[in-house]
């Protein structure tokens, strides 16, 4: 980074300074995180041990299990330990790490949302030709190419945030390293780095979320075309969970990152809390609870556990 960090340290304000408040807090943002732990781990868990489950729309759910779990573990742990402790300093380094990580899983979730929206856009509108547009290569690639592009996104992104000069206030007014809140502790002029990462995150974003909206055009023309009943609400079940988990994720994103900068205020937290903990916490039961195929493997896995321990029982009890 090329700019004069005076600064070595942060203090992050966290949520809320009031001392009664963070205790119970750290109890509920501790159980949100073991749940989205718990969760996304079983739902990777549950893909790789179900054969009926290794098709391409599962082998997309697995990687953005896989994000969640990475996405809440850059940012809750510290925030949990803040909750608890009065030292909230963490260094130019850390902070900088942290952002370029969470950055980095942020841009590959918005490209996976795309790719599972275009996966439902091919498996309804192309079901003939399903296997041989979404091959396990294409997958593999496409997969490949969201982590490659969000990398230099995120590394365009954090070269704009710390490159400037910290020579004034160190005090973050956030519980996470976070753009909005460390841009305006760089005492140099930040409009340049500011209209890159606009058009950074608008390409990310908005670009995601075209073919989104592309994808689901094209499913709601065909759906409306099929004569059965059944089929159409067969269509429409099988969207569902990804259109929720795109209404929660995109939602609280724009709000945050597609404003200008004077427009924030403490709302953000709320909209932060909700795209970092909220959406990765509820997104296994989003994918699991309407899903029947889920829910098939699921008590598939649980008898077949179940059958395994009561056959070890009665072996240990005959021997």
């Amino acid at each position: 980074m090329g700019g004069n960090h005076t600064q070595i340290e942060f203090i992050l304000l966290g949520i809320t300074d009031s001392p009664h408040v963070q205790s119970p807090l750290f109890v509920f943002f501790l159980l949100i995180y073991i749940v989205t732990l718990v969760g996304n781990i079983g739902i990777i868990i549950l893909v790789q041990v179900s054969p009926s489950l290794h098709t391409p729309m599962y082998f997309f759910l697995t990687h953005f299990a896989f994000i969640d779990i990475c996405c809440s573990t850059v940012i809750s742990p510290r925030m949990l330990a803040d909750l608890l402790s009065e030292d909230k300093t963490i260094s130019f380094t850390a902070c900088m790490m942290q952002f370029l990580i969470f950055a980095f899983f942020g841009s590959a979730e918005c490209h996976l949302l795309a790719m599972m929206a275009y996966d439902r856009h091919v498996a309804i509108c192309h079901p003939l030709l399903y296997v041989t547009i979404i091959s396990s290569h294409v997958c593999w690639q496409l997969v490949a190419s969201s982590y490659l592009f969000a990398f230099l996104i995120a590394i365009i992104c954090t070269w704009c945030v710390f490159g400037g000069s910290f020579c004034g206030p160190n005090c973050i007014d956030h519980f996470f390293c976070d753009l909005v809140p460390v841009l305006k502790l760089v005492c140099s002029d930040t409009h340049s780095s500011e209209m890159i990462i606009f058009a950074f995150v608008t390409i990310n974003a908005v670009g995601a979320s075209v073919v989104i909206l592309l994808s689901y055009i094209s499913i709601l023309h065909t759906v409306l075309r099929m004569c059965s009943a059944q089929s159409r609400a067969r269509a429409f079940h099988t969207c569902a969970s990804h259109l929720t988990a795109v209404s929660i994720y995109f939602g609280s994103m724009f709000f945050m990152y597609l404003q200008p900068p004077s427009s924030h205020k403490s709302l953000d937290k709320v909209a932060s809390v909700i795209y970092t903990m909220v959406t990765p916490m509820l997104n296994p039961f989003i994918y699991s609870l309407r899903n029947k195929e889920v829910k098939g493997a699921l008590l598939k896995c649980g008898s077949r556990f179940f059958n395994h321990w009561q056959h070890t029982r009665l072996s240990s009890c005959i021997t």
